[in-house]
């Protein structure tokens, strides 16, 4: 059965589609939040929420001029933190915030600088084990990382960053017991889709190739 349209025609017929330019390309994708280490040892916490995973590999876009990029092109090492849904709010608080003294050109009138991004959005940070950059002990998934290979995109104003995963820490609520597999049925990641904070509704399926089906 084909779903209908407020106006009662079915979706995806050739007569719903418009041509429009949106700013940003956002569609429904997760949120991280980035700790690096700064010059003086000190550490940076970013979110961003452009990230996908390619077997133990994730994938990160960050902009160039932020502190995050200044700290991976010279100090590879961070930890990849997702947070759950109902942090979205300490995601917020973050996100007009950089750590960047002064404030990059480009983020002048809608950012200010913070030194210490932990402490102001009420998130804690505690050791990592293979890296120096802490985990943030509040997200119930934490990947400790290495940032592999660092290079700008095509349009010169991202850095494309791939991590390759040294350790995964998680909740122990969200892991199938006696198992090494997230239960997906218990994690939902944060998603920031067209700038706006949800998380997933119910399942719908599950691939031939999960190892956690139901």
């Amino acid at each position: 059965m084909n779903t209908l349209t407020p106006g009662g025609a079915p979706v995806g017929t050739p007569a719903d589609h418009v041509t429009i330019a949106p700013s940003i390309l956002y569609f429904g994708t997760p949120v991280v939040l980035l700790s690096t280490e700064n010059e003086d040892g000190s550490f940076n916490l970013a979110p961003m929420s452009s990230a996908w995973a390619l077997g133990q590999v994730i994938v990160l876009g960050v902009g160039v001029e932020g502190q995050t990029a200044h700290n991976l092109r010279s100090r590879p090492e961070l930890v990849i933190n997702l947070p759950a849904p109902t942090q979205w709010s300490a995601v917020e608080r973050l996100a007009p915030l950089t750590g960047r003294t002064p404030v990059p050109v480009n983020k002048q009138g809608t950012f200010r600088s913070e030194r210490d991004k932990f402490a102001a959005a009420g998130l804690r940070p505690v050791p990592s084990t293979l890296v120096r950059p802490p985990r943030v002990a509040d997200c119930p998934l934490q990947l400790e990382a290495r940032a592999a290979r660092v290079q700008p995109d095509v349009s010169g104003s991202f850095l494309i960053i791939e991590a390759q995963v040294l350790e995964v820490h998680a909740d122990p609520r969200i892991v199938v017991p006696g198992s090494q597999h997230v239960d997906p049925a218990l994690w939902s990641p944060l998603i920031y889709n067209f700038r706006h904070y949800y998380g997933l509704g119910p399942e719908l399926g599950h691939s031939f190739r999960s190892q956690t089906p139901r």
